[in-house]
C-alpha cells in the first residue's frame, strides 16, 4: 500500500480558525490520507516552515487552473486541513513533507495573500451517528471495494482489510475514492461531497464503472493468455509427432494455414469463420469430398487485402501531367478528376482525413474514345491498383455477390475477386460495359450493383462465397457505358455521368502520333525502325479506310501498315524512309470508304438525316417513293413507334402545305407514300428524323431533288415547328466525316453547339432553323416564304 493512500484514521487535534493555504497540483489529499510532497519556491517554504514551528496544520487545496501569481480563484472549493508529520529539507532548497489529512474545509475569507496566502476557514467533519440508509450503503460499497482489489493487479490485499476497518462510512467513501484509479476532477468531486450518504452513492457510482473497466480488461488478459497457451500446446504437439516420426503433409498444411491466419490479423467476424473453417479442416482427413471446398475458402478469406491499402498520391500538378501523357484532349473528364484529387487533398490537410466518399465515376460514349484507358490513368495519377472487372453478357447476379458455398466449383463474385488481385482494399476499380448487364432466370446482376456502388452500403458488403462483410468503401468505382438509356435508373442513380463524343480529325491526327504509332511500332518489333506515316497518310487512313466515332479502327490500320512493313524488314528489303498516302492502295488495299460514294449523287425523295447510336453519330438516308394506290402510308426499315408517328405527322404537314407547295390534293387519294430507311436489319427509333422525313416526302411529291451534302436533325410538329433534339455533338461530327457541307439544327440547340469542337464548326455551316419552312427554303424545294 502506497503512502500517499494510506488509511489511519486521523487524532483529532484542533485546527486553527485561521490557516496558511498550500496550493497543489495532481493530487488530492482526502481526511486520513497521507501525501509525500515536494515544495518548492521560497514563499511556499517560509509558509510550511513557520507553520511547523507553530501548530504543524496547513490547508492544502487542489489548483484547478494555471497562472504565474497566486489566486483564489485558482483554487478548488473544498480542501483538506493537514498536519504535517514530517518535513525534511532537501540540497536544492526545496522542503520534502509528509501530510496526514484531517478534516474538510472551506475557505470563508482571505487574511492575506503576501507573502503566502492565509485564509479563515470552516471546519466539516463527519457526524458519529449513521443511518441506516448510510450503513446499508457502507456494506456495499465495502464489498463492491473488496472485489476489484480482488479484480486489480495493482491494489494490494491490505486495502481491503483497512477499508473494512474503516471506523467511519464517510472515511470508508474516502478512502475508496483515495485508492481507486479515478481522474482528479472525480476525485475533487467525492472531496467536495459534504454529506456522508450523498458521497457513499457517488462512490458506488465510481465503484460500477471501475468494476465494468476491470472485467473487460481481465475478459481480454484471459483471451490473450488462452490464444497464447494453444499455440505452446500446438507447438508441443507438433515436437511430440516430429519425435515420434507422425509428421505428416496433412500436419504441415494446417500448420502453415494457422501460421498465415496468426498474421492475416483479420477483422473480428472473418476471424471467427476462418477459425472455425479451420478447426473443421483440422479433423477432416485429406481425401474428404469437403476438404478442398474448405482448404479454397481459407486460401481465399486469408488473401484478400483487409487492410492493405495504397497511399494515394494528391500531388495536383503530376496528376495533370499524368492525365495529359495517357489522353489527348478530354479536358472536361480531366478536370472532374482533379476536382477529386484537390478535394482530396484540402480534407487531408485541414484533419478530416484522407478517405471520403468517393464518386461514382461513369464513362458513357462510343467505343475506342478511351473510355476502360481512363480508369488506368486514374489510378496512376492516384498511385493506385488498376482492376477491370468485364461485365458485358453477364446475366448471373452470383457474379457480383458470389455463389454460396454448397455449390460445386463455388466462386467469390468478380468484385472481391478483383480486389484479391489487386492485393489492396482501395484500388480503382473499373465495371465495364455496365449497360450490357442482362436479366437471366439467375437474377438481375444491375441489382446486386446497387449494394456494390451505394457508400452507405458497401461499408460492410457480404459475398455469399465469404459470408463474412468487406469494407468497400475505400474503392474508387469507375464505370464505362456506350450507352445510358440502357442502365437501370436506380444503378444511374448513384453513377455521375461523364460523356465521351466521338473525336475530331484533327484529334485523331494527334492521337495517331502521341499514342497509336509509338503503340503499334513497338508490338510489330519495329520500335525506331518503323517509317514515319505522312500526315497525308493519316488523314486518308482516317477519311477513306475507317469510318467510326474512336479510334480502335484507326489502330488496326495502322498496325496492319507496319506488319507490312515488319514483313519487309524480316525478307531483308529496305524500308521506306516514310509512308505517303498513295502507298496506302499497296499496302491495305481499295479505300473502304469515299465521302462522295458514302453520299452518292442527288436522287429526288432522298434526303440525307443525322442518327445518334451507341457508337457515336453517323448519316442516315431517308428514302420516298410516291406510287400508285389508294391513300396508304408504307413504312419499312424497322421503326421504332416514335419515328412511325414521326412519320405520320411529317404526312400531314405535307398535305397541309400542298396548295403552296404546289402539290395537286388528289395524289395523297390515289398514290401510296413508302418510307423507307436503310439499313433495314437494324431497329431505328427517335424524333429526330422527323425533319428528314417531311423534307423527304416533300421533295418526292414536288419532284425536286435535294442536295446531299445537306444534312439534317430535329423533331417537327404538325404545324412545321421544329423541336430541339439530343446528341448534337455527335451527330455534327459524324456530318464532318462523312463530307457533309451543311447542316440544318434546331435553332434551340443553339446552346448545345458550346461542346462542339471547333474544328468542326469551321468544317460544317451550321443553320439554325425554327421552322419546316426554313427548311425547304435551305433545301430549294420552295422559292419563296409560305405563310403560316
Amino acid at each position: 500500500m502506497s503512502e500517499a493512500n494510506a488509511f489511519q484514521r486521523p487524532a483529532t487535534p484542533d485546527i486553527p480558525e485561521v490557516l496558511p493555504i498550500l496550493p497543489i497540483n495532481n493530487a488530492v489529499l482526502f481526511p486520513g490520507m497521507f501525501l509525500p510532497l515536494v515544495v518548492s519556491g521560497d514563499a511556499w517554504v517560509r509558509l510550511v516552515d513557520e507553520a511547523a514551528l507553530s501548530t504543524k496544520m496547513i490547508g492544502v487545496f487542489r489548483r484547478v487552473q494555471a497562472g504565474e501569481e497566486f489566486e483564489p480563484s485558482m483554487l478548488a472549493p473544498t480542501g483538506t486541513a493537514a498536519m504535517i508529520v514530517r518535513m525534511m529539507r532537501l540540497p536544492q532548497g526545496g522542503v520534502q513533507l509528509l501530510l496526514q489529512g484531517q478534516a474538510r474545509i472551506k475557505v470563508q475569507h482571505w487574511v492575506s495573500i503576501k507573502p503566502y496566502p492565509q485564509a479563515r476557514v470552516s471546519i466539516s467533519r463527519d457526524p458519529h451517528e449513521t443511518s441506516l440508509e448510510t450503513s446499508g450503503l457502507a456494506r456495499a460499497a465495502l464489498a463492491g471495494f473488496q472485489q476489484i482489489v480482488e479484480l486489480s493487479p495493482n491494489l494490494p490485499d491490505e486495502l481491503a482489510i483497512a477499508a473494512a476497518n474503516a471506523p467511519h462510512p464517510g472515511m470508508l467513501a474516502d478512502l475508496i475514492a483515495a485508492n481507486l484509479n479515478l481522474n482528479l476532477d472525480d476525485q475533487q468531486a467525492v472531496l467536495d461531497m459534504l454529506d456522508v450518504t450523498e458521497r457513499l452513492q457517488h462512490v458506488l457510482r465510481l465503484l460500477d464503472r471501475e468494476r465494468e473497466i476491470l472485467m473487460i480488461g481481465r475478459k481480454a488478459q484471459e483471451e490473450v493468455a488462452k490464444n497464447q497457451r494453444e499455440y505452446v500446446l500446438r507447438q508441443q504437439l507438433e515436437a511430440i509427432k516430429r519425435e515420434l516420426g507422425e509428421t505428416d503433409d496433412h500436419a504441415v498444411e494446417i500448420a502453415e494455414l494457422r501460421r498465415r491466419l496468426e498474421e492475416a490479423n483479420l477483422p473480428t467476424e472473418a476471424r471467427q469463420e476462418a477459425e472455425r473453417e479451420l478447426s473443421r479442416l483440422e479433423r477432416m482427413p485429406p481425401g474428404a469430398a469437403e476438404y478442398t471446398v474448405a482448404r479454397t475458402y481459407l486460401d481465399w478469406i486469408l488473401d484478400l487485402p483487409w487492410h492493405a491499402s495504397t497511399e494515394d498520391n494528391l500531388d495536383i500538378t503530376q496528376a495533370r501531367r499524368v492525365l495529359d501523357e495517357d489522353h489527348y484532349d478530354l479536358d472536361r473528364i480531366k478536370e472532374r478528376i482533379i476536382e477529386y484529387l484537390a478535394v482530396r487533398k484540402l480534407r487531408q490537410e485541414a484533419g478530416a482525413g484522407s478517405e471520403t466518399r468517393g464518386p461514382i465515376l461513369c464513362f458513357v460514349g462510343p467505343p475506342g474514345v478511351g473510355k476502360t484507358s481512363l480508369g488506368a490513368s486514374i489510378a496512376r495519377a492516384l498511385g493506385r491498383k488498376f482492376v477491370r472487372v468485364a461485365l458485358g453478357g453477364v446475366r448471373d447476379e452470383a457474379e457480383i455477390r458470389g455463389h454460396r458455398r454448397t455449390y460445386i466449383g463455388a466462386l467469390p463474385g468478380r468484385i472481391i475477386q478483383g480486389l484479391s488481385r489487386a492485393g489492396s482494399n482501395n484500388p480503382v476499380l473499373l465495371l465495364d460495359e455496365v449497360d450490357k448487364l442482362s436479366i437471366g432466370f439467375q437474377g438481375d446482376p444491375a441489382a446486386a450493383l446497387l449494394e456494390v456502388l451505394d457508400p452507405e452500403q458497401n461499408v460492410a458488403f457480404v459475398d455469399r462465397y465469404l459470408d463474412v462483410p468487406f469494407d468497400l468503401s475505400k474503392v474508387l468505382f469507375v464505370c464505362t457505358a456506350n450507352r445510358a438509356d440502357t442502365i437501370p435508373p436506380a444503378l444511374l442513380d448513384r453513377m455521375e455521368l461523364l460523356e465521351l463524343a466521338g473525336y475530331t480529325e484533327q484529334e485523331k491526327l494527334e492521337i495517331a502520333r502521341r499514342y497509336l504509332i509509338p503503340r503499334q511500332r513497338n508490338e510489330q518489333g519495329l520500335a525506331e525502325r518503323g517509317p514515319e506515316l505522312t500526315t497525308t497518310a493519316l488523314q486518308r487512313l482516317i477519311r477513306e479506310y475507317t469510318h467510326e466515332a474512336g479510334v480502335r479502327d484507326l489502330e488496326r490500320r495502322i498496325g496492319a501498315v507496319y506488319r507490312k512493313m515488319a514483313t519487309r524488314l524480316a525478307e531483308g528489303k529496305e524500308l521506306p524512309a516514310q509512308v505517303d498516302a498513295a502507298d496506302l492502295d499497296d499496302l491495305l488495299g481499295p479505300p473502304r470508304f469515299r465521302s462522295e460514294t458514302l453520299l452518292g449523287e442527288n436522287e429526288v425523295g432522298v434526303v440525307t438525316g443525322l442518327a445518334w447510336t451507341p457508337t457515336g453519330g453517323d448519316v442516315l438516308f431517308i428514302e420516298v417513293s410516291v406510287i400508285p394506290g389508294n391513300g396508304q402510308l408504307i413504312l419499312t426499315g424497322q421503326l421504332g413507334d416514335v419515328m412511325k408517328e414521326s412519320a405520320r405527322a411529317a404526312l400531314t404537314y405535307a398535305r397541309s402545305r400542298a396548295a403552296e407547295l404546289g402539290i395537286e390534293a388528289e395524289v395523297f387519294q390515289k398514290s401510296d407514300i413508302h418510307i423507307h430507311v436503310p439499313a433495314g436489319a437494324v431497329p431505328k427509333d427517335g424524333p429526330s428524323a422527323g425533319i428528314t422525313m417531311a423534307s423527304a416526302l416533300i421533295s418526292a411529291l414536288t419532284r425536286r431533288e435535294v442536295d446531299k451534302r445537306i444534312a439534317m436533325t430535329g423533331e417537327v410538329t404538325l404545324r412545321g415547328k421544329i423541336l430541339p433534339i439530343g446528341g448534337v455533338k455527335e451527330k455534327l461530327l459524324a456530318a464532318q466525316r462523312a463530307g457533309v457541307r451543311k447542316v440544318l439544327l434546331p435553332k434551340e440547340n443553339e446552346i448545345d453547339l458550346r461542346e462542339v469542337p471547333a474544328e468542326a464548326k469551321e468544317q460544317l455551316e451550321i443553320v439554325l432553323v425554327k421552322h419546316m419552312d426554313e427548311v425547304l427554303r435551305e433545301l430549294g424545294l420552295v422559292a419563296a416564304p409560305v405563310s403560316e
